[in-house]
């Protein structure tokens, strides 16, 4: 297994790039299978829900929940 470390925001394009259990992350994740999500420092854990080992970068922003309210 490669040893390749990722950072939320750090991939371009029009796809959902997903990451394996078990890879160096840091950032916020979601469960592909179940939605689950977790932020992480380390290393992608198995989903504790689902037990499912692939996981999606979730597109945060620090303002999403300010502007979400505002409407």
């Amino acid at each position: 297994m490669l040893d390749v470390g990722v950072e939320a925001g750090s991939f371009d394009g029009d796809f959902v790039e997903l990451f394996e259990a078990g890879l160096a992350a840091k950032g916020e994740f979601h469960c592909a299978e179940c939605g689950y999500g977790v932020t992480v420092q380390s290393r992608l854990p198995v989903c504790p829900m689902c037990a499912g080992s692939t996981w999606e970068q979730s597109s945060w922003s620090p303002l999403w929940r300010s502007t979400a309210w505002t409407l």
